[in-house]
C-alpha cells in the first residue's frame, strides 16, 4: 500500500505538482476557503450597498449607530474581505483566513441581521398602513 511519502512529484508545465495524499486535502480546503472568501465578500458588498442607499435619519430613528460609522465599518470590512478573496487567486493580499476577514463577516452579519430590518422602510415617507400602502 502506498503512503503519502511514496508519491513521486510529477512535472506539469514546468512546475512540480505532488498528486494525492495531504496535497489533495490541502487543495480541497483551499478551495472551500476560497469559496467562503468570495461569499464573505459578496455579503459585505450587499451590506455596504444597503447602508449607502438607506437615508441617514433612518439609522437615528431606529436607535442604531450613525450611518457614517456603519459606512466606515462596512467599507473596511469590504476592503479586507476583497483582499482575502483576491489572495486566494495568487495575487498579493491577505491570502489566508485571518482576523480581519472574520471581523468583516461579523460586522456584515450584525448589520444584515440587526440594523437592516430596523432601518428598512424608515425615512421613505408615504402613506403606509399596517397592511402596506393605501
Amino acid at each position: 500500500m502506498l503512503a503519502v511519502r511514496d508519491w513521486q512529484p510529477v512535472r506539469v508545465g514546468g512546475d512540480i505538482a505532488v498528486l494525492g495524499g495531504a496535497n489533495m486535502i490541502s487543495f480541497g480546503l483551499d478551495l472551500i476557503f476560497a469559496i467562503l472568501a468570495i461569499i464573505a465578500f459578496g455579503m459585505t458588498v450587499w451590506a455596504l450597498i444597503h447602508a449607502i442607499r438607506t437615508p441617514a435619519n433612518a439609522f437615528v430613528a431606529a436607535g442604531k449607530l450613525q450611518k457614517k460609522w456603519w459606512l466606515l465599518i462596512l467599507g473596511l470590512g469590504t476592503l479586507f474581505s476583497f483582499a482575502t478573496a483576491w489572495g486566494y487567486f495568487g495575487a498579493s493580499g491577505l491570502a489566508r483566513l485571518n482576523i480581519f476577514a472574520i471581523a468583516s463577516v461579523i460586522a456584515a452579519g450584525v448589520y444584515l441581521a440587526d440594523v437592516k430590518p430596523a432601518v428598512t422602510g424608515m425615512g421613505k415617507g408615504g402613506n403606509n398602513g399596517p397592511y402596506g400602502p393605501w
